[in-house]
């Protein structure tokens, strides 16, 4: 695969082939700072007592907004076509994930 470019406006965005791929996780913990969000996406297998980590992203509190704005919007937009995403029971996580984080 060869880079790609999307335009979104004026600006240009590159997307590698290592990046295309994207990386699968089923579980995000979230932590916050008074200057920053950091979300990790981590993949939990069954019957494995450990979980890796696969992706960190580290977010200014507006753009934690901006992403939390167009989830929503996306969500609406995907729940108009295809009905509406059912909920799963929450499931306890035995890991200590600090006083700020949530799953």
């Amino acid at each position: 695969m060869e880079n790609q470019q999307v335009n979104q406006g004026e600006i240009s965005i590159e997307l590698n082939e290592d990046v295309a791929g994207g990386t699968y996780a089923n579980l995000a913990i979230i932590t916050h700072s008074n200057s920053e969000f950091i979300v990790d996406f981590v993949r939990m297998m069954p019957g494995v007592p450990k979980a890796k980590v696969k992706s960190r992203i580290i977010l200014t509190p507006q753009h934690a907004k901006r992403l939390m704005y167009a989830l929503q919007d996306n969500i609406r937009k995907f729940e108009a076509n295809f009905g509406e995403i059912q909920d799963i029971e929450s499931v306890k996580i035995p890991m200590n994930l600090g006083p700020n984080a949530q799953a």
